[in-house]
């Protein structure tokens, strides 16, 4: 039996998905459940598992954009796997025909050597006469050809012609560039590779954000030394207990939520001519997967500890890392952390990512000379930026929403901890 394997919904609202890459190749014997593909939606990368055990026939090309729904391979249900002793006198038969076409062809190789040796000199002149009418036409251009290096100010005897006998062709002209030779004569190669569609997916909402949101950043500095000197008391026993490290991630997502609670406007979205507000804090981490930028989603990070937040994150990062996060941990989100000081970044200006109204951009640590009672220390620094939406938060609200955040990181114990430490680190 032909079973058609089609392509599934991935998710809500998604009606097209891009072939990544085959896992097999055509011909193979795929067992039940086997991986067989890697398809891209504009939002995760999935994999496409086989429905039986059979011979699979590829039907699209890696690269190809195929409807949900759409019949992507066939598995023949009854194809035989690869093995056993009628797969042995196939292969001993397959041996047997292959060595007689090499000796045909051994004997077809001399004869056709034979005859090339008493072919006429009228071949040479031929073969002259048509590279002498090569030579004419290359540097010559068609009509729309010349209109387009016109344009760029080249001429046709420039561009390397494909058309025939080396004719510039219009492709020619489009693709023709200007020499750019250096002294050194270094490499000047290029390359071109078609970009995912969950990339080209972030493009666009990266632009749409720009375009269609009053966007500002107001930054500011937190000394991280009591934070240090809290993980450096701590991090071994929390990681002992709880199998997770106590990271920075945990600290500034609690300070997110604290924050957002006394600015909630930090924590709404515009709807056309309504502005959405939120009684939880669902809070998108922003991580690097091999596919590109991923924003999975912390639900209900209010109702999370220290120990809730930092197996969330990994769990989270994990997945993305993997390429298994599927589109519903990523849909969603009312707030977005991103870390580009694990990077190196000093300072930046996150792009908000839609429909949210701010971001909030972590940074490296630096120490740094700081003025502390009148006198200077060196103290462990990061710069910090909020970006937001300036039509629905006002710049008072944003700067007190960062301070917000600053206090909490620069004093935890008290405002994250209620002022005990062990008992925060077991929730």
């Amino acid at each position: 039996m032909i079973l058609e394997m089609k392509v599934p919904s991935p998710g809500e609202s998604i009606t097209e998905v891009e072939i990544a890459d085959w896992l097999v190749s055509d011909g193979d014997y795929v067992e039940k459940d086997q991986a067989v593909a890697e398809v891209d939606s504009d939002k995760a990368t999935l994999e496409l598992p086989a429905e039986a055990s059979g011979i699979i026939t590829l039907k699209a090309e890696v690269g190809d954009a195929v409807e949900v729904g759409a019949v992507v391979c066939l598995i023949d249900t009854e194809g035989k796997k690869p093995g056993g002793s009628s797969d042995k006198k196939a292969s001993d038969k397959s041996e047997e025909e292959a060595s007689k076409k090499e000796e045909k062809s051994s004997d077809a190789s001399a004869e056709k050597k034979e005859s090339s040796s008493d072919k006429p000199k009228k071949e040479d002149s031929e073969k002259k006469e048509a590279s002498s009418d090569s030579q004419k036409s290359a540097g010559v251009a068609s009509p729309a050809a010349k209109k387009i290096l016109a344009e760029k100010d080249m001429q046709a005897t420039s561009v390397k012609g494909t058309g025939k006998d080396g004719r510039v062709t219009k492709d020619d002209a489009v693709n023709a560039k200007h020499s750019m030779g250096t002294p050194t004569g270094g490499k000047r190669g290029e390359s071109r590779s078609k970009m995912s569609m969950l990339r080209r997916k972030v493009a666009e909402r990266l632009v749409e954000a720009k375009n269609t949101t009053a966007m500002l950043t107001t930054f500011n500095e937190v000394d991280m030394k009591p934070i240090f000197e809290l993980r450096k008391q701590y991090k071994e026993d929390f990681k002992s207990k709880h199998g997770v490290s106590l990271g920075f991630m945990s600290f500034f997502t609690l300070a997110v939520v604290r924050a957002l609670e006394m600015y909630p406007t930090v924590n709404s979205m515009i709807d056309g001519k309504e502005m959405i507000s939120y009684d939880f804090c669902d809070i998108s981490i922003a991580v690097s997967g091999p596919k590109g930028l991923m924003v999975p989603v912390m639900r209900n990070a209010e109702n999370l500890g220290f120990r809730g937040v930092e197996e969330e994150v990994k769990r989270l990062a994990i997945r993305a890392r993997d390429g298994k996060i599927t589109v519903d941990e990523m849909t969603g989100g009312t707030f977005t952390i991103s870390n580009g000081g694990v990077f190196g970044s000093m300072l930046s200006t996150p792009i908000i990512n839609p429909p949210q109204s701010a971001i909030l951009g972590m940074h490296n640590i630096v120490e740094r000379p700081v003025a502390i009672d009148g006198h200077v220390e060196i103290r462990p620094i990061m710069f910090v930026a909020l970006s937001y939406d300036h039509r629905i938060i006002d710049g008072k609200e944003s700067v007190g929403f960062l301070v917000a955040i600053k206090e909490a990181l620069e004093s935890p114990e008290a405002l994250l901890m209620d002022g005990d430490v062990k008992r925060a680190l077991e929730m």
